[in-house]
């Protein structure tokens, strides 16, 4: 019981938003992009359509009418916050894999089970994802992939996720990637590996929870 309560307040710990160093911006080079990555474009398309699967996911939770549209209100920024993640997400395989670090399945599934043990069943996972982070449960998986590789790259470098050695590992990644937000989103800052106005990413949070999971 207390683990549980202290991995809660772990999962949903406010860390400091990113500070507004700009050193990278949109571009107009790209129509239909809503970003460029290592030259590869999530367009905006692909964007709505991830947007769409959290709202579908969001409807299924909350069937009333009245609370949904309290959803809506509290997750306004839900399309910049997933092109976000998109981007990040891009970021961190990238630098995992010139780390040479890779993930099984074996080891995904073992991480959920235990997240799905704290979290009271899978239900409870993955509506805690959903609103904590505005992950639909189809992308779960692919979520727990991801913060594993943040995890196993951290170690690497003799630090965790929450310390600016691991953060500066990312920032030459984006470097390297070339990182290049539709301005309509914002902007991308390489400093800190994170869109300007978006919340901290999930990686912060979850993968120190994560962590704290016996093995």
């Amino acid at each position: 019981m207390h683990r549980r309560r202290r991995t809660a307040l772990l999962i949903s710990a406010a860390i400091a938003a990113a500070a507004p160093a700009l050193t990278a911006c949109g571009s107009q080079s790209h129509p239909g992009a809503a970003a460029v990555v290592g030259g590869e474009r999530i367009t905006v398309a692909q964007l709505e359509g991830r947007v769409n699967e959290v709202r579908r996911a969001q409807r299924a939770v909350v069937p009333d009418e009245a609370q949904y549209q309290q959803v809506l209100a509290s997750t306004g920024s839900l399309t910049r916050d997933t092109l976000h993640n998109m981007v990040l997400d891009q970021v961190l395989h990238r630098a995992a894999q010139d780390a040479g670090i890779s993930v099984t399945r074996k080891e995904v599934s073992g991480m959920r089970a235990g997240l799905e043990q704290q979290a009271g069943g899978t239900k409870g996972l993955e509506t805690a994802w959903l609103q904590k982070y505005g992950i639909a449960p189809g992308r779960l998986d692919d979520n727990l992939r991801l913060q594993l590789e943040a995890q196993k790259l951290a170690a690497k470098l003799g630090t965790d996720t929450t310390q600016p050695a691991f953060w500066k590992a990312l920032s030459r990644t984006s470097q390297e990637l070339h990182v290049d937000l539709n301005p309509r989103y914002g902007a991308w800052d390489v400093q800190k590996s994170g869109r300007v106005d978006a919340r901290t990413p999930w990686v912060r949070e979850v993968t120190a929870t994560a962590a704290q999971q016996p093995a």
